[in-house]
């Protein structure tokens, strides 16, 4: 079955627009990342076909010795882990969103626009690949298989869509 896979971008931290904030929530740093994130995604991504929950530890392990600068940000919910949002600088002052979501169990409870939020922020305040760079700018990517309403969210904080592509 194929996809179609959207852009979007974020070229001002001026342009985020919080969502309504929900106290419980909070985003800690993973530091050092551990095979724990590799569980969550697979958990956050089954619903949705994501490449990562085929992954086995190897091939994790691997994929972050190739990103080495990737940094993993848990989303929590009074206290208890809730989701990920994995952070890539690159260059130009470019910072990914590689990863975003939630676990099942928090999913349909009005918790994802306050956790884009807070990854949004995090993004913004990323250290650039070149530190004298300022970030420019914040992307991700999406595709039809993913939760009905992350477009919606992703537009309504603020990101732009700048392209988009079929996939087989």
């Amino acid at each position: 079955m194929g996809k179609t896979v959207m852009y979007l971008e974020m070229t001002s931290r001026d342009d985020l627009r919080p969502a309504p904030v929900v106290p419980a929530l909070g985003l800690r740093r993973a530091d050092p990342p551990t095979p724990m994130i590799h569980a969550l995604q697979a958990r956050i991504g089954a619903p949705y076909g994501w490449r990562s929950t085929t992954r086995t530890l190897a091939e994790w392990a691997a994929f972050r010795t190739e990103h080495p600068l990737l940094e993993s940000w848990l989303i929590t919910h009074d206290g208890d882990t809730a989701g990920v949002g994995n952070l890539e600088p690159q260059p130009g002052g470019n910072v990914e969103i590689a990863t975003f979501g939630l676990l099942p169990e928090y999913v349909g409870k009005g918790l994802g626009g306050h956790a884009l939020t807070l990854v949004l922020d995090q993004a913004w305040r990323t250290t650039p690949l070149t530190p004298t760079e300022p970030v420019r700018r914040v992307w991700l990517h999406t595709s039809s298989q993913d939760h009905p309403n992350a477009l919606l969210n992703y537009r309504a904080r603020g990101l732009r869509p700048y392209g988009m592509e079929a996939r087989g």
